[in-house]
């Protein structure tokens, strides 16, 4: 649908294209929620007893499509009737929404089908426009349901998700610019330039990516090493929540969703601070501490047991050094490329703050993470639920800098090892490159008869034939240069004698019986 989205003639002019962004934002609004609501109509339909008909069902779906920007919802309907805060936001469900509005930016800046170019400007705020007025009506529907929207979240983090995608889409559709803007002072972009701002930029964002890459994975790595130690108490609360597969399925997909937020758990369990399992209880590689607010859940089953902690615990610190290895890895490939001389690579200052740097980007992607996966279950002890993201990441930049910085810096003594041999290596391959691209030399072709000549006063050329034995050796003048004949090498006569005969002039023009009629002239006898 968003590939055949409407569009607009081209005869309408400049004019249009704000109005057909904006139906672009509300379009990606509308897939997303309707996405939704269907995936919560079908469990509500296979549900044995379904609650509150249809129009509850829909009302689920329109605050979980709320929780998936981050907004925070307010349950009315709890057992003891004080309304309890869900802030916990599944990662994996706000993957669709930040993707479609992403999309829906990126291709409104889009000049195709003979439209005029729009402006980034304006397609950001026709975007954003067009998807908050569809999210205003969504929370305004919610409003009378169980699950009602906080308002502050509305604002923060909701909108800010909403426009920073929609920001990210139109950097992506301008080719990802990494430069000051157009409008800035011109001796700004010159000395930019004689810096190489951009190119130190890319690397500096490429380290900070691969190293958040590293500590999601490790975390990921690590639950699912943890679920594997814990089977059984896993299999026992997935049986105890679900009792039959119309029951099993939701919890299912449930679990899948969260599937995120326990890799960057596992990232902050690995980094040092942990995750808080209530208000009471923090759960560290040294020690699992407090009594937790520990509700029955599949995923939670990968908790250590409690008490201090193990060799088996503490070995989760390979996750954040692995992180700081990568770090030093992506700065160095382009601090010190393969075969590159010492004037080519960076100097030891430029390649310690591009790792320094990265270690920061790290730490920033991962606080930013940590405090999208966790928030409140309820009220009481599960007011605080999830890794605390200011400390998580503090963590991610110490461990990145005390180990990214001089790692870089080894790494970068080891490629210039060779000094110029680099330099030599690419100069070697180079030279083997031209040469097997450069055409053959033509060579005229020659007579086995012939041998190299060198020429004398008279302007003679002289060419010589080895004998059988390689005793004597028979020289002949052959008359001044000529034209080389192409069968055999052999220089043209300057005599009347014909082409045929002129390869075979060396051959003697006596009987052959005269030549081996004395004894000493004879060739060599045989033995019978």
């Amino acid at each position: 649908m968003t590939e055949r989205s409407p569009s607009l003639p081209a005869e309408q002019g400049r004019s249009a294209v704000p109005a057909f962004a904006f139906l672009r934002g509300a379009l990606a609004a509308g897939l997303g929620l309707g996405a939704l609501a269907v995936l919560v109509m079908t469990l509500w339909i296979s549900s044995p007893t379904p609650d509150n008909g249809p129009g509850g069902a829909l009302h689920t779906a329109a605050g979980l499509w709320l929780l998936a920007h981050g907004a925070e919802l307010i349950r009315t309907d709890t057992l003891g009737g004080a309304p309890a805060p869900v802030g916990l936001v599944p990662l994996l469900l706000a993957v669709m929404p930040v993707w479609l509005v992403h999309r829906a930016a990126r291709d409104a800046l889009d000049s195709a089908e003979g439209r005029p170019a729009p402006s980034a400007a304006g397609t950001f705020a026709m975007v954003s426009g067009g998807y908050l007025l569809v999210g205003a009506a969504v929370t305004f529907y919610a409003r009378s349901g169980s699950l009602s929207v906080s308002a502050p979240s509305l604002l923060f983090p909701s909108a800010v998700v909403v426009m920073g995608a929609a920001a990210a889409g139109v950097w992506t559709a301008s080719g990802c610019p990494i430069a000051p803007p157009s409008w800035a002072p011109v001796r700004l972009h010159e000395k930019l330039a004689r810096t190489r701002f951009r190119e130190r930029a890319e690397a500096v964002c490429r380290s900070a990516a691969a190293g958040v890459a590293v500590l999601l994975g490790g975390g990921a790595l690590l639950v699912a090493v943890a679920l594997v130690w814990h089977a059984q108490a896993a299999q026992q609360s997935f049986v105890q929540l679900s009792g039959d597969w119309e029951g099993q399925i939701p919890l299912l997909l449930l679990a899948l969703v969260l599937v995120p937020n326990a890799a960057v758990w596992g990232a902050a369990y690995g980094l040092g601070p942990g995750f808080a399992l209530g208000t009471a209880s923090t759960v560290t590689p040294l020690a699992f501490s407090g009594r937790p607010a520990l509700p029955v859940f599949p995923l939670l089953a990968a908790v250590p047991a409690q008490g201090p902690g193990t060799v088996l615990n503490w070995a989760a610190g390979a996750v954040p050094v692995a992180a700081g290895v990568t770090v030093a890895w992506f700065t160095v490939r382009r601090a010190a490329p393969a075969h590159a001389g010492r004037e080519e690579a960076w100097s030891l200052w430029e390649t310690a703050l591009t790792a320094g740097l990265g270690a920061v980007g790290c730490g920033v992607g991962t606080a930013a993470l940590a405090a999208a996966a966790g928030g409140p279950l309820g009220i009481g002890a599960l007011a605080e639920f999830g890794p605390v993201w200011w400390l998580t990441g503090a963590a991610a930049l110490a461990w990145t800098a005390l180990l990214g910085v001089p790692v870089a810096l080894l790494l970068r003594a080891w490629r210039l090892r060779g000094g110029d041999g680099g330099r030599r290596v690419r100069r070697v391959a180079q030279e083997t490159a031209a040469a097997k691209c450069s055409p053959p030399a033509q060579v005229l072709a020659k007579s086995p008869w012939q041998v190299p000549q060198e020429p004398d006063d008279g302007g003679r050329r002289w060419w010589k034939r080895s004998g059988r034995r390689g005793e004597d050796e028979v020289a002949e003048a052959v008359p001044g240069p000529g034209p080389v004949r192409a069968s055999g090498g052999v220089p043209a006569a300057a005599d009347e004698r014909s082409d045929d005969s002129a390869p075979y002039d060396f051959l003697p023009t006596g009987p052959w019986h005269e030549r081996t009629a004395l004894p000493g002239e004879a060739g060599p006898s045989v033995d019978p």
